[in-house]
């Protein structure tokens, strides 16, 4: 039996952080290694493209996240890694899925709602249509399964929407992708625990390229709460409760055991432990990234693009002919 095909992507569009790799890069690589899923990683560059930039900022994002990608251990052998935007198809039937879209189903997108904020008027096209463009990502490749937080519940939801009527309309085509959740951590800014973390706070954020010496200074820093227990409450100890999800994600020890390890122990020797937790995990991967060359990194996408390249055109000839352009 064929394994199913699983495809995600990440934005290039700033440093990562902790965050970042938490939720997705450390996740794709235990997916790839797991052997259950035949997979597929790609750089969203054209979603990238709805936020401000500067085309020098643009390639060197790019080129840095194709090397971190490598970095934290996803591999060209056993993962296709591939750039969306080298991928014409990935447009093309975003065009066609839009000619089955309403209106209605993108002005209910909580992201677009919250990511206009109240200029929605003056938001690109680009933000809006954003949901289709990722219904393309999946459906060109067939995927069964494709892993998502919470706030892509929505855009998936669409694209099994989008597949279904495109079928319903000229045959059976596409496959209807499943989510895949997973525990991940919600990890909030070190100097406002009420706040995400977020490449916009940089005091309160730990990017996966800080020194040792600047993991070490931010978490010395990091907010706390009143009293001096390490106990997890987000509601009354919200700067606390983010320091145990980090020291837990990233050393693998629950939070009930983190709690009765530092039961006895202030705020400063608990915040100094997890700042040497993060800098220990980051090392390996940092070493890692100085050796990736940006050579190796663009031959390894370019291998991947070909064979994106070979399903995407295959499907998108399918489609053209059920819809009746060839």
């Amino acid at each position: 039996m064929a394994k199913p095909i699983l495809i995600s992507g990440i934005q290039p569009s700033g440093k990562l952080h902790l965050g970042n790799y938490l939720g997705a890069l450390k996740h794709f690589v235990e997916l790839q290694n797991s052997g259950k899923y035949r997979c597929f990683f790609f750089i969203a560059d054209l979603h990238s493209l709805t936020e401000p930039y500067t085309p020098k900022e643009k390639v060197a994002q790019i080129t840095d996240l194709m090397r971190s990608f490598l970095a934290a251990g996803l591999s060209p052998i056993k993962s296709v890694l591939f750039m969306q935007s080298a991928i014409p198809a990935h447009s093309e039937l975003a065009w066609i899925l839009n000619t089955l879209t309403p209106m209605g189903e993108l002005r209910r997108m909580t992201q677009f709602k919250e990511k206009s904020g109240v200029s929605a008027e003056s938001a690109s096209v680009g933000l809006f249509d954003y949901p289709v463009l990722m219904a393309a990502d999946v459906l060109l490749y067939d995927a069964g399964v494709v892993p998502v937080g919470d706030d892509q519940d929505q855009h998936l939801e669409l694209t099994r929407t989008l597949a279904r009527k495109f079928n319903a309309r000229f045959g059976k085509t596409f496959v209807e992708p499943k989510s895949l959740h997973t525990a991940v951590p919600r990890l909030m800014s070190l100097d406002d625990p009420t706040k995400k973390m977020s490449k916009s706070r940089p005091a309160g954020c730990l990017f996966l390229d800080d020194s040792p010496a600047e993991i070490r200074t931010k978490l010395g820093r990091a907010t706390t709460d009143s009293g001096k227990e390490v106990k997890y409450d987000e509601k009354h100890k919200p700067g606390i409760s983010n320091l145990l999800l980090i020291h837990s994600s990233l050393s693998g020890a629950s939070v009930s055991a983190l709690e009765k390890r530092y039961a006895r122990k202030g705020y400063a020797d608990f915040k100094r432990n997890v700042a040497e937790v993060v800098v220990k995990a980051l090392t390996p991967y940092q070493a890692k990234k100085k050796k990736v060359s940006l050579s190796s990194a663009k031959s390894a996408f370019t291998k991947g693009d070909k064979a994106a390249g070979a399903i995407a055109e295959k499907k998108t000839v399918e489609v053209k002919k059920k819809v009746g352009l060839l």
